[in-house]
C-alpha cells in the first residue's frame, strides 16, 4: 500500500471481509448479484473521485470506504489493497475504450482512420484521469508490480485491448490483404503502439495534451504504411525477420500470451 495507508490487518477481520468465493486476479472481487456489483462500482468510482481530490497517497482505504459509507471490511472485500482500486479502474476504463472506439469506427474501413480512430478515443477516454496519472504511472512501472501493463493480473484488461485492435485490423480493407500470420501477431504489435502512446501521454503537460494527438496524427499513418508494405513481396524477407522478433522477444514478456510455436517437421 502507498504510506498513506495505516490500516492495521485487523481492519482486514471485519465481518464482510472474508475471502471471497470468486476472486479476479489481483485481489479484486468478482461480484455476484446486481447489488454486489453497484457497490462495487460506488467504491471505485469514490476512490477515482478522492484521487482526483487528494491525489493518490494521501487518500487511504479507510477514507473512501466512509466517502462511501461501506465498512472498511467491505472495501477490501472487493479490493484487497489499494493498488487494485488502480487496477479496477484500468479494467473499466479498457472496456469503456473499447466500447467508444468500436462506435466510432463503424463504417469506416480505412486501416489508418480506424488505428487513429481507436488511439484518440483512449486520449478521449482518460482524459479526466490525466492529472494523477504520473501518480498511477510509478506504480505500474514497476516491471515485479502487478500493476504493470504486463502482467497476468493485467491480463483481463490486456485483453480486451488487445480484441479491439485485431478489431480495427480485421474490419479494415488491409486485413485480407497481408499474410495471415501477421495478422495474428499485429493486434499485440498494435497494443504496444498505444502503449507508446500512453506513456507520451502520461508526461504531456500541453493544454488539452495536444502534443500526444499530434503525436498520434502523425505516427498513425507512418505505421499504417509500413504494415502495408508488409504485403509485397520484396519486403517479406524483412517481415519474416520482424515476425521472429516479435514471437521469440517481445509477445514472451506480456503475461498469459500463448506464442504459437511452429510444426515440427
Amino acid at each position: 500500500m502507498g504510506s498513506g495507508d495505516v490500516e492495521s490487518a485487523g481492519d482486514r477481520n471485519e465481518p464482510g471481509s472474508a475471502a471471497p468465493a470468486g476472486e479476479l486476479a489481483g485481489g479484486r472481487a468478482q461480484p455476484k448479484t446486481d447489488k454486489s456489483e453497484a457497490t462495487r462500482a460506488l467504491i471505485l468510482e469514490t476512490a477515482m473521485r478522492m484521487f482526483q481530490e487528494r491525489g493518490y497517497e494521501k487518500t487511504t482505504m479507510r477514507a473512501i470506504a466512509a466517502e462511501a459509507g461501506v465498512s472498511v471490511g467491505n472495501a477490501y472485500y472487493y479490493f484487497s489493497a489499494k493498488e487494485f482500486l488502480i487496477q479496477g479502474f484500468y479494467d473499466r476504463m479498457t472496456y469503456d475504450h473499447a466500447a467508444d472506439a468500436r462506435a466510432r469506427m463503424a463504417g469506416v474501413k480505412d486501416f489508418s482512420q480506424r488505428l487513429e480512430i481507436a488511439l484518440v478515443s483512449w486520449l478521449d477516454t482518460a482524459a479526466p484521469y490525466h492529472e494523477f496519472s504520473a501518480q498511477f504511472f510509478r506504480t505500474a512501472a514497476d516491471p515485479t508490480s502487478s500493476l504493470s501493463p504486463f502482467s497476468n493480473e493485467s491480463h483481463p484488461a490486456r485483453a480486451t485491448a488487445v480484441e479491439l485492435f485485431r478489431d480495427v485490423l480485421q474490419g479494415s480493407e488491409l486485413a485480407p490483404k497481408l499474410d495471415a500470420e501477421l495478422v495474428e501477431l499485429l493486434p499485440d504489435v498494435l497494443w504496444l503502439h498505444l502503449m507508446v502512446v500512453v506513456l507520451y501521454w502520461v508526461f504531456d503537460r500541453t493544454k488539452d495534451t495536444e502534443r500526444t494527438r499530434e503525436f498520434v496524427r502523425r505516427s498513425t499513418p507512418m505505421a499504417a504504411r509500413v504494415i502495408n508494405l508488409s504485403r509485397y513481396r520484396i519486403f517479406r524477407p524483412i517481415v519474416r525477420d520482424a515476425k521472429g522478433l516479435i514471437q521469440d522477444f517481445i509477445l514472451p514478456t506480456i503475461g498469459k500470451t500463448a506464442v504459437k510455436q511452429p510444426p515440427a517437421e
